[in-house]
């Protein structure tokens, strides 16, 4: 498998089947790192890089922001902004106030990160600003405001309270303003489910404005819940998916079996974040896939992104890493074909046990 280039959605972005994401920028990573993380990735053909008002992971009011600074820093020495991608995504409240954190160091948290006109166009300016840009290419709506299940849950749950977010009419028209200014190219969305996917294209087509380019979820061998319903939507209407976490947060690497604590990696560094990663269905599965790997004697992170990018949804598969080393094992996945056998294999250990780590 070679890197390859798609449009997203009906959009003119043509991007680059692998992303580099850059939530580790200005945390586990520092800048003359990430510098030349990004060189080789640019100087290998990838042509797209993800980011967002919020970065790095984990956030905190001290480095909010650095990761948009680093990359805008790059862009400004390399003087090669035509030649890139940028996405970049826009923090949401929630109905409990908190999303992710509480972010009250982001336009003042919580309850105050709507999506209305307002937050759009202080999000999207101080990200400009950031990048040291005057657009962005790919503007994604980070998660829903609505009462939806995020990061580890399944389960929907209805609140008939759940009712002062954003419409999404109104969201879709103050994008639609903002590529017609300029400022953005296309929009995303991300962490949605099929009813807020399904209703953002249907909106959109019947008032006559762009659909979304793309949805960002999680999707890898360990959570492969957007093939239920969102995989079907995807391709039928021809919005692709940019998977995050398809290493789950890399412990399908098999860098955690056994407790290990590499050093500088999220789960040594915030032991009881990312729960939904740190599970005992999740570990079993995890050994699974990797004895596979070794097995056919293939890496089980190349294993793993061969997986993902083999998907006919996938329109391009985002890598975090937090290191140059790193990067350059993970992309020797370009190199594997999965057989049929192979994937046979890991839809069996699949069935066995589905998306024990959401």
């Amino acid at each position: 498998m070679d890197l390859s280039y798609k449009n997203l959605g009906s959009s003119d972005l043509n991007v680059s089947n692998i992303c580099l994401g850059s939530m580790t920028f200005g945390e586990q990573t520092d800048k003359k790192e990430s510098f030349k993380i990004i060189d080789y990735a640019f100087e290998r053909g990838i042509n797209f890089f993800d980011t967002a008002e919020m970065y790095p992971i984990y956030p905190k009011e001290s480095t909010q922001g650095d990761s948009e600074r680093i990359l805008g820093e790059w862009i400004k020495n390399k003087k090669n902004r035509d030649k890139l991608i940028i996405g970049s995504k826009i923090a949401s409240s929630h109905p409990d106030g908190q999303g992710a954190t509480a972010l009250k160091w982001i336009r003042g948290g919580g309850k105050n990160l709507k999506f209305n006109k307002y937050n759009l166009t202080e999000a999207i300016n101080q990200s400009l600003k950031r990048l040291n840009t005057d657009y962005i290419d790919l503007y994604q709506l980070h998660w829903p405001e609505r009462l939806v299940p995020l990061f580890g849950e399944l389960e929907f749950k209805y609140d008939q309270n759940d009712i002062h977010w954003t419409p999404i009419l109104e969201i879709l028209e103050n994008l639609n303003e903002f590529i017609k200014e300029g400022k953005i190219r296309s929009f995303g969305i991300s962490n949605e489910t099929a009813w807020g996917f399904s209703k953002y294209i249907h909106l959109a087509e019947k008032n006559n404005l762009q659909t979304p380019a793309s949805i960002q979820n999680a999707y890898s061998l360990l959570n492969r819940v957007f093939e239920i319903s969102n995989s079907e939507i995807s391709l039928r209407e021809n919005v692709g998916l940019l998977a995050y976490s398809p290493l789950a947060g890399g412990r399908l690497s098999g860098k955690y079996l056994y407790n290990k604590k590499p050093k500088k990696a999220r789960y040594t560094m915030w032991p009881g974040r990312f729960s939904r990663h740190l599970t005992v269905r999740g570990d079993q599965a995890v050994k699974k896939y990797y004895e596979l790997a070794k097995e056919f004697e293939l890496d089980p992170v190349g294993l793993s992104y061969s997986f993902v990018l083999s998907k006919p949804f996938v329109s391009s598969c985002i890598i975090g890493v937090t290191s140059l080393s790193q990067l350059k094992q993970n992309l020797q996945c370009l190199e594997i074909k999965l057989t049929k056998e192979i994937i046979e294999r890991i839809d069996k250990i699949h069935s066995s046990d589905p998306n024990p780590c959401v």
